[in-house]
Order: C-alpha cells, then sequence, then structure tokens
C-alpha cells in the first residue's frame, strides 16, 4: 500500500471517529460559528486591553464577553448533565433557584440593613449560607423525583414557580445593594487580573469535577441508573440515593452560579436575574450530544457547549437580534438537536453511511 493511501485511510479512520465522539457536535457548531462571524463581520474576534472605571486594565471584546457570561452557564451546565444523566429529565428551576440563593447572599451581607456602609458578615460565610440554601432546595427537588417518582420536569415546576417570589420574600420585597467594592470581583475583575474572575471560577469548578469524576464512581453509577435503574440496583447500587445526590450537586452549582450573579451588580432584581438560564443550561446538555433521556454523558461535551451557547447568544447580539426573540433562534437548535438524537434519524444516518461505503468499495472493484 502505497504512503498516500495510508495517509488517506488513516485520515477516514480519524474522520469516523470523530463523528462517533459525543463533543463533535459542539465542535463542529463552535467551528459554524466561528467562521459565519469571520465572514460577516471579523471584528467579531477583536479584543482591546482598556481601563475600567477603577483605573485596572480589563480585557474587551466579544471573545471576552463570551467567556465571561459562557463561565457561569459551564458551571450550571455541570451540575445539570449529572441530573440528566442519572433521571432522564431536567431540572426547570435553577433560574429560579439562583434568584433564591442570590436573595441569601444579598441578606447576609447586608442584614437587616438593605443598604450598608459595611459588610454585616464575611463574603465567605454569605456564600456558605446561600450554598446550604441551594442544596436545600435542590434536595427537594431530588426528594420529589427519586423518591416520589414524580417526572423531573413536573417536580422541579413547583420551584420554578414560586422561586422568585420566595427570594423576593428572603429579603422583604427589598433590593439590597452591597457597597463594599470587593464583592463586585467575584463577577468583574479582580485587581491587576485583566481576564474576568467568573472564567476562573468555572476553571475551577470544571477541575474539581473532573477530579470527582476520575477518582469517584460517581461517573460510572450515574450512567448506570440513567441507562437501566432495575439493573443497577440489582448489582447493588442505590438508584434513589445517587438520583437525589445529582440534584444536591446542582444545587451547590446553581450557589456559585448564584455569587456570580449578584456579584456583577452588587444588587438583585428577582424577575430579571438569571431569566430563562435553565434552558440555557439544558441546551448546553444537548449541544454536548448527551441524551435527554439520561444515560452516558461526555461532561467535557456539555462544558463546551455551554460556552458554544454563549457563542450563539453573543452573535446574535452582535447582529442587533432583539433579547425577545432569542428563545426563537435557540429553539431552532432545540428542534434540531432532538431530531437528530432520535433513533430514527440515527437509523437513517447509520444505513446512509454503509451506503456511502458499500459505494465506495464497489468503486474501487471496478
Amino acid at each position: 500500500m502505497s504512503n498516500e493511501k495510508k495517509v488517506e485511510k488513516g485520515n477516514k479512520n480519524f474522520l469516523s471517529g470523530l463523528f462517533r465522539q459525543q463533543i463533535f457536535i459542539p465542535i463542529a457548531a463552535l467551528i459554524i460559528l466561528a467562521v459565519f462571524n469571520l465572514i460577516a463581520d471579523p471584528s467579531f474576534f477583536k479584543i482591546t486591553l482598556g481601563y475600567n472605571s477603577a483605573g485596572d486594565p480589563v480585557l474587551s471584546g466579544y471573545l471576552m464577553t463570551i467567556l465571561d457570561y459562557g463561565s457561569e452557564l459551564a458551571i450550571l451546565a455541570i451540575g445539570m448533565t449529572l441530573v440528566t444523566a442519572a433521571s432522564g429529565g431536567q431540572d426547570i428551576s435553577v433560574g429560579a433557584a439562583i434568584a433564591i440563593a442570590g436573595s441569601v447572599i444579598l441578606r447576609v451581607l447586608c442584614g437587616t440593613n438593605s443598604r450598608p456602609d459595611t459588610l454585616q458578615a464575611p463574603i465567605i460565610v454569605a456564600f456558605l449560607v446561600a450554598c446550604v440554601a441551594a442544596m436545600l432546595f435542590g434536595a427537594f427537588n431530588g426528594v420529589l423525583v427519586a423518591y416520589f417518582k414524580i417526572q423531573p420536569m413536573v417536580a422541579t415546576l413547583i420551584l420554578y414557580t414560586a422561586g422568585r417570589s420566595i427570594a423576593a420574600w428572603i429579603n422583604n420585597n427589598e433590593l439590597p445593594i452591597v457597597s463594599d467594592p470587593t464583592f463586585s470581583y467575584f463577577g468583574g475583575f479582580i485587581p491587576g487580573i485583566p481576564i474576568p474572575t467568573p472564567f476562573f471560577i468555572a476553571a475551577v469548578c470544571v477541575l474539581v469535577i473532573f477530579l470527582v469524576l476520575k477518582f469517584t464512581t460517581l461517573g460510572l453509577y450515574t450512567q448506570s441508573v440513567g441507562i437501566n435503574e432495575n439493573s443497577s440496583k440489582l448489582n447493588g447500587l442505590n438508584p434513589t440515593f445517587i438520583k437525589f445526590l445529582t440534584f444536591v450537586i446542582l444545587g451547590l452549582c446553581v450557589a456559585v452560579a448564584a455569587l456570580i450573579k449578584v456579584s456583577r451588580l452588587s444588587s438583585i432584581n428577582y424577575s430579571v436575574i438569571a431569566k430563562d438560564i435553565e434552558m440555557d443550561a439544558i441546551l448546553a446538555v444537548a449541544l454536548g450530544g448527551n441524551s435527554l433521556s439520561g444515560g452516558k454523558f461526555n461532561m467535557a461535551a456539555s462544558i463546551l457547549g455551554a460556552y458554544v451557547i454563549q457563542f450563539l447568544t453573543t452573535t446574535l447580539y452582535k447582529f442587533d437580534v432583539q433579547s425577545d426573540a432569542l428563545p426563537a433562534y435557540k429553539a431552532v437548535v432545540v428542534i434540531l438537536l432532538v431530531v437528530l438524537s432520535t433513533p430514527k434519524v440515527r437509523e437513517w444516518l447509520s444505513a446512509f453511511g454503509k451506503k456511502l461505503k458499500q459505494g465506495k468499495a464497489v468503486k474501487e472493484v471496478g
């Protein structure tokens, strides 16, 4: 066999292997968006070094916006991936849960005065209290899904409906404001570091989850329960607890995202904060090639999918698409992903690939 044929065969094997990988979908979407922006407006990729109001150097540009706002979505995608894999459903209450956790943070920091001159508690204490609160609400959803066998989307609809009212009640319907500038670092920039802080927070969260998946059996157990709950039970696993645990982990992710959200403005708007972010988190999981009916998952693909979703959102804003119209564009992406993931379409694609392969074989023989 000649070297050219060997190279050609190697390229075919590489491409066929890539197509079978889940991460191919978000990579392909990322390339398509990058090429589109490169053709439509190359300035999309321009990054400039400037200074903020405090005189600190900061990097700005559309790519930095993607890193900034995509990071909080990537954090949510971590928890949503585990919930989807274990329960075969999605948590639609994460936006409302972020409002609750954010409200808790501000309540602890401000105390009884909605506009204090100094912090009433250390930021780390406020964050830990928010973690406990968010994990408790995650546990509430987990109990409904795992123990009472309620479909996840129906179970989380309760918190989705009541969550923002609970958030407002925590602060007596007031809008607390934190005046301490150090609080804004979590959702903005640390002095002297020109890259947005949320990117570093997301990097830490990603590192932690990959270490957990590598050195524990969480990933294996989650996939086993999602693939076949009865079989996993026969093998000594506790599907009920594993499902419950994934919702608690998602609650922890919600608390981290809430810290970033309320830090951006040092305040909160209960009806607007994290509005529809649960749809973006679910879409990130789907874009990562993960089955929305549960089972095997690829965490790296989900995280990359989160940044791709933010890439899409930023691109739409760049071309002056109204915020009210964004869900319609994202709905098209959801429809395409859901259709492509159906068994019928996969059968068609598989049959089409076999026909192409047979056609090439006949051509080579001829």
